[in-house]
C-alpha cells in the first residue's frame, strides 16, 4: 500500500505528459485544416488610410505600401482610403507617388470616403491616375488648380465636364456624372468588389444577395509615433503649437529655474518647427512671429503693457495671417491663437509678473513721476492704479492718501511702489536740511 501511494503521483505525471504529447501531435496534424485562412490561401486586399495633407510621411507610406504589395505576391489590390486637403510635397515628389501607383503590378484604386471626406489639390490628381476611383456620399473632389503632374507623362487629367474641378469641387454622384471619379460607393466594401481582378462571392444577408471579396481585407494606418508627426504637419496644429510654445517659453523666462512650462514650451516649439518646415510657408512671416516674442518680453519685464506690447501683437497677427502660403489654418485656429496671445500678453503675463514673481526694477524707471488714482486708502499701504495696472503701494512719508486721490510714484522697491500725494506731500527731512543750509556763496 505504501509503495502504491509513493508511486501514484509519478504515474499521474507520466500519464499527463503522454496526454499532452498526444494533444500536441493532434493539433499539429489538424493544424492546416483548422487554422484561420491566410493571405497565401485566399489573397489579401490592403486598405491604407491616407488622411490629412500628403506630406513626406504620407508620400513615403504610399510608395512603401505599393512596393511591399508587389514584393509579397499575395496581394490582390491596394485601396487608398483618401481624406486629404491637398499635397504639401514638391511637384517632383508628387510625381514619384503617381509613378509608383501607375507602375505597380497590383491594381491600385482610391476611395474618397467615408462620407464627408475630400480629395483636393494634388490628392485629386492621385485619384485621377489610379486604376479605379470611388467616392462616398457627401465626399468631394476638386480645387485642383493648375495641374502639378507632368502632362507629357500623365496627360491632361481632368477634361470635359470634369474640368470644373480645377476651380471648384464636385460631391458624391455629381463627381461620377462629370467623370471626375469612376464609381459611387457608399462604403469601402462596395468599392472593393468592383475592382478589376478582385474575386468575389455572393452571400445572403437579410434576404438579399451581397457581393463580398474572397480575399482577406487588411486595414492599416500610420504607426502611432509617425501619426503624431503627420498630425503636427497640418497648418492649424503647427500654428497653435507655435503660439503655445512661444507663450510658455516667455512665461518660463520670467520664473526661477526650469519648470514644466519650459519643457512643454520647448517641446511645442520643436514639434511646431517640424510642422512648419513640412508645409509651404513664408520665412519672413515666421521671422515676424518669432521676433514678436522678443518685443513682448520688453514690456513683460515692466509689468505693464505699453507700446512694445502693441507692436508685438501687430507683428504676431501679421505673421500669423501670412505664415503659410498654400494651406492656411482654419479661422477657428487663427482666432484661438490671436485671442490667446492677446489675453496672455495684455493681461495674464503682466499680472503674473506683478503679483507672483519678484523681478528686478530694470525697465520700470518710466514709472517714476507717473500719476494715478489710489484704489482704496493708502495708509500706509494700499493699492494704486498706474496706466491701467494695479500695483501695491506705500506712502513714503507717512502722509495718508484717501481713495480716489491722485498719487505720484517717487520710488520703486521690487514690486512695491512708493507714492506721495500729487500735491501737499510732506517735505523729507533731508530736503528741509538742504533748504535751511546757507549757500556757499
Amino acid at each position: 500500500m505504501g509503495m502504491f501511494v509513493i508511486r501514484f503521483p509519478k504515474l499521474v505525471t507520466r500519464l499527463g505528459i503522454v496526454v499532452l504529447a498526444l494533444g500536441a501531435a493532434a493539433a499539429l496534424w489538424a493544424g492546416p485544416a483548422g487554422a484561420a485562412p491566410t493571405c497565401a490561401d485566399k489573397g489579401c486586399i490592403d486598405v491604407v488610410a491616407v488622411n490629412g495633407l500628403i506630406d513626406e510621411i504620407e508620400a513615403s507610406n504610399i510608395i512603401d505600401t505599393l512596393r511591399a504589395a508587389d514584393a509579397a505576391g499575395d496581394v490582390d489590390a491596394v485601396v487608398l482610403q483618401m481624406d486629404s486637403g491637398g499635397s504639401a510635397v514638391s511637384d517632383e515628389r508628387l510625381a514619384e507617388v503617381a509613378r509608383a501607383m501607375v507602375g505597380a503590378r497590383v491594381p491600385v484604386s482610391v476611395w474618397i470616403g467615408p462620407s464627408g471626406s475630400e480629395a483636393l489639390g494634388g490628392a485629386a490628381e492621385l485619384v485621377a491616375v489610379a486604376d479605379m476611383s470611388g467616392i462616398a456620399p457627401g465626399s468631394s473632389i476638386g480645387d485642383v488648380g493648375p495641374q502639378r503632374l507632368p502632362r507629357n507623362e500623365f496627360g491632361e487629367l481632368f477634361t470635359g465636364r470634369a474640368a470644373v474641378v480645377h476651380t471648384g469641387t464636385l460631391s458624391g454622384e455629381d463627381a461620377v456624372k462629370a467623370g471626375a471619379v469612376d464609381r459611387f460607393a457608399p462604403i469601402v466594401r462596395e468599392h472593393i468588389v468592383h475592382i478589376d481582378g478582385v474575386r468575389t462571392t455572393v452571400t445572403r444577408v437579410e434576404g438579399k444577395d451581397r457581393q463580398t471579396p474572397v480575399a482577406l481585407v487588411r486595414f492599416s494606418k500610420l504607426p502611432l509615433g509617425v501619426q503624431l508627426l503627420h498630425t503636427v504637419a497640418s497648418p492649424s496644429v503647427a500654428y497653435l503649437l507655435l503660439a503655445a510654445g512661444l507663450g510658455l517659453l516667455l512665461f518660463e523666462f520670467y520664473t526661477a529655474g526650469v519648470g514644466i512650462a519650459g519643457v512643454v514650451g520647448a517641446g511645442c516649439i520643436v514639434l511646431a518647427g517640424y510642422g512648419v518646415a513640412a508645409i509651404p510657408h513664408n520665412n519672413w512671416a515666421l521671422a515676424l512671429v518669432l521676433l514678436s516674442a522678443v518685443a513682448f518680453a520688453v514690456d513683460i519685464q515692466s509689468g505693464v503693457p505699453r507700446a512694445w506690447t502693441a507692436i508685438a501683437m501687430a507683428m504676431f497677427a501679421i505673421g500669423s495671417l501670412f505664415l503659410f502660403t498654400e494651406f492656411r489654418p482654419t479661422w477657428l485656429a487663427l482666432l484661438a491663437g490671436l485671442a490667446g496671445m492677446a489675453v496672455t500678453m495684455f493681461s495674464g503675463m503682466p499680472a503674473m509678473v506683478r503679483t507672483r514673481f519678484g523681478t528686478p526694477t530694470i525697465g520700470r524707471d518710466w514709472m517714476l513721476g507717473e500719476l494715478g488714482p489710489a484704489v482704496g486708502d493708502v495708509d500706509p499701504d494700499g493699492t494704486v492704479r498706474i496706466r491701467g495696472a494695479l500695483w501695491r503701494a506705500r506712502t513714503n512719508r507717512a502722509t495718508p492718501i484717501a481713495s480716489g486721490e491722485q498719487v505720484r510714484v517717487v520710488a520703486i522697491d521690487g514690486l512695491l511702489l512708493e507714492v506721495e500725494p500729487e500735491e501737499g506731500g510732506a517735505i523729507d527731512y533731508r530736503e528741509m536740511r538742504s533748504r535751511s543750509r546757507p549757500s556757499d556763496s
